[in-house]
């Protein structure tokens, strides 16, 4: 497969090359590849050529909540969205704690997904808190992280043992950090808008509290920790001081925590909930200076499909979470890159580079025996979200129904189309 006339990412730039693919690697970056080199032509002039990107926080739903979504409709989002490789986080039902749950997605995914799944482990049995799972199984069955994401060990000394066992292992510790005694009943960041639309308040404090826990405890213990979703500015103040001690702590921010505030909410939305909640300016604009000076090494979907029925309540009643595979891209790109807050380049690194370094793949990278992991982008071809347009079984996004630029035309995982001209049936 050739890919043709388009402008490559070379890390620092853009140069318009083209890409010889042989089998499911890059053979060959070029200015000029002969086409009768290639059985298959992509044209991509006028298009920008990126690694293929990699999402480190992705909510599959499956097992047990496939009326939400599936292995086959997420991972189909993701290759509409751009996305190669995707970690599924383990709050499936059952939770997935053991190596046949690990076993389940890794096989499905391998045999009927549209581009590749990595596999992150419960750190507790069933996420509860209390029992630690066994790593070392999970590890044989090919888990690349462990976290109890979607709920926070609140037991400082069980998290110490289990930040201890698994930095036996050099695995990343994942946390959503979450004081639930400070979080309770709440419903949107604790503050003005709270209080205007009379619904329980997440203080930035429960947050932070847990966060500040974690990262003595990593230092104390040389453990990896990666603080998923970030949401404030003293977090990433904490992160970044940390960083200075070298302790070993990387963190990720979604693309809802650096686009939205906790006015989305003014409406009731109940699109706009998701954990931890949308913040304030001050916080959203911390998050991007975090990512900018590298103090947020990634950008994670925390994509969270749910259907209709379930979001369509009161807005105490409706369940956390935003759909965002397919929005990820276009809408940083637009929102952000558009209005000159951050460079394409800086994008790309903190969609693609940076997860696949922290996931040891050999993507992320447009050059010769990296994978062929790779996606096309008319930056200035439009993408209108609607229900109808949509392929993840959900909708559940604040962007329904708004139109983007930045158009994800081709993606290619492992040499093969898996969105776009010739897609994969």
């Amino acid at each position: 497969m050739l890919v043709k006339n388009g402008l490559v990412y070379q890390g620092d730039k853009f140069e318009k090359l083209d890409v010889l693919i042989k089998g499911t690697k890059i053979e060959r970056v070029a200015p000029s590849i002969d086409e009768t080199e290639a059985t298959k032509i992509i044209d991509a002039e006028g298009k920008h050529v990126f690694p293929g990107f990699v999402d480190l926080h992705t909510h599959l739903r499956d097992p047990g909540q496939t009326h939400k979504e599936d292995i086959i409709s997420g991972t189909k989002a993701a290759a509409k969205g751009g996305y190669t490789t995707i970690c599924a986080m383990p709050n499936t039902d059952p939770i997935v704690d053991n190596i046949a749950t690990v076993e389940y997605i890794k096989r499905k995914a391998k045999d009927v997904g549209y581009c590749k799944v990595s596999v992150i482990g419960a750190l507790t049995k069933k996420s509860e808190g209390k029992e630690l799972t066994e790593v070392a199984s999970m590890l044989e069955g090919g888990i690349v992280a462990v976290s109890d994401d979607g709920g926070c060990v609140q037991n400082t000394k069980i998290k110490l043992n289990a930040m201890k066992y698994a930095s036996n292992f050099n695995i990343p510790v994942i946390v959503h950090a979450e004081d639930y005694s400070l979080s309770a009943k709440g419903q949107i960041n604790a503050g003005r808008m709270s209080t205007k639309l009379g619904l329980g308040g997440i203080p930035a404090l429960a947050e932070e509290i847990i966060i500040s826990r974690d990262i003595m405890l990593a230092e104390n213990l040389n453990c990896h920790l990666h603080i998923a979703h970030i949401s404030t500015a003293k977090a990433i103040q904490m992160v970044r001081e940390a960083k200075s001690r070298g302790v070993k702590v990387t963190c990720e921010v979604t693309p809802h925590h650096l686009l939205l505030t906790e006015d989305a909410c003014d409406n009731y939305d109940t699109n706009t909930k998701v954990k931890p909640p949308l913040r304030t300016e001050k916080d959203r604009l911390a998050c991007l200076e975090g990512l900018l000076d590298n103090t947020i090494d990634f950008i994670a979907s925390d994509h969270a499909p749910h259907s209709d029925f379930e979001k369509e309540k009161e807005f105490n009643l409706a369940p956390f979470g935003i759909n965002v595979l397919e929005t990820s891209f276009a809408s940083l790109y637009t929102e952000l890159v558009l209005e000159n807050k951050i460079e394409l380049t800086k994008l790309i690194e903190k969609l693609s580079t940076s997860p696949a370094k922290f996931l040891k793949i050999n993507s992320g990278l447009i050059k010769e025996g990296c994978l062929a992991d790779i996606t096309v982008v008319d930056l200035e071809g439009d993408i209108h979200f609607s229900a109808e347009t949509m392929v993840s079984k959900s909708n559940n996004t604040p962007f329904i129904n708004q139109t983007f630029k930045g158009r994800v035309d081709t993606t290619i995982c492992d040499g093969v189309v898996t969105w776009g001209a010739g897609t994969k049936s």
